[in-house]
């Protein structure tokens, strides 16, 4: 990155499954762009207290040509630090955690940068399923409040945004992908180019994130990755085409009891990000 070369900072918020690693790796193979995956994590780097999976790229492991050699400085601007690493100009990040986002804007704004926002949604029994289907033990319902609540705080960080932000349903994302990346561009005031929805042939080098959609890329770009599948997810994804498509697996795999309870805790509040009814 040049000095003094203003730089991008997109931040995807919203709760999470609902489509962040997939859209957090198409803006990221914009011209100039590189996707962090969840930039929090970064405060992981080289802490070996922490769980493997945490703190390495989670396609090439430890050995990682990106996050192997960098190390925060808290002192000075992340995204800048990040920028000059990676030799880009737009970075990308989805974390979720409205702290995180306001702390990174704030930088951003302090150093003359840009800042844009991105509330990602998808419809809640979608959400819900993907969590159930990951975490199976944890009580139905407490999940669903803590979907409604991560959507209620994406919300209120959205509404107090200062600067460029658009909203976008992960549905009409998955199903008209150019249309919403050219949308997203638009407003973030970077470059969209058609190649960007191939996001699999662009090496990432993301932190955190969705094992499934980092497998599509892992499986084109190298026989040797760090990602995984779990037994869940796996037939799913290795007969996926690897391009972008809408998953509504939950239509088919959300038990009738879950359903039902759903729609008694959170159906109301669902209502204007159902899909397909």
């Amino acid at each position: 990155m040049a000095p003094g070369k203003v730089i991008t900072g997109i931040s995807i918020c919203g709760a999470g499954h609902s489509g962040s690693t997939l859209l957090g790796m198409v803006l990221g193979s914009a011209p100039g762009a590189f996707y962090v995956g969840e930039g929090a994590k970064i405060r992981y780097l080289h802490d070996e207290k922490k769980p493997l999976k945490k703190r390495v790229c989670k396609i090439c492991g430890e050995p990682c040509e990106v996050w192997s050699s960098f190390h925060w400085d808290r002192s000075q601007p992340l995204y800048r630090q990040i920028a000059a690493h990676t030799a880009s100009s737009i970075i990308v990040d989805s974390t979720k955690n409205p702290d995180w986002i306001e702390a990174r804007t704030d930088e951003l704004k302090a150093t003359g940068d840009r800042a844009a926002l991105v509330l990602l949604l998808r419809d809640g029994r979608a959400v819900i399923n993907s969590r159930l289907r990951k975490y199976p033990d944890r009580d139905p319902e407490q999940q669903i409040l803590d979907w409604m609540a991560q959507v209620d705080r994406s919300e209120a960080l959205f509404s107090g945004f200062e600067g460029p932000k658009i909203r976008i349903r992960y549905e009409e994302f998955a199903s008209d992908p150019e249309t919403a990346a050219r949308q997203i561009c638009d407003v973030a005031g970077i470059e969209f180019q058609p190649e960007m929805l191939d996001f699999a042939a662009r090496p990432h080098h993301p932190l955190g994130g969705n094992n499934g959609t980092q497998f599509l890329v892992a499986r084109q770009q190298s026989a040797d990755s760090f990602v995984s599948l779990p037994n869940r997810t796996r037939d799913y994804y290795k007969d996926h085409s690897g391009g972008i498509s809408l998953d509504l697996r939950w239509k088919r795999e959300m038990k009738p009891e879950h359903a039902a309870l759903f729609e008694q805790v959170a159906g109301r509040f669902n209502t204007s990000l159902k899909w397909g009814e």
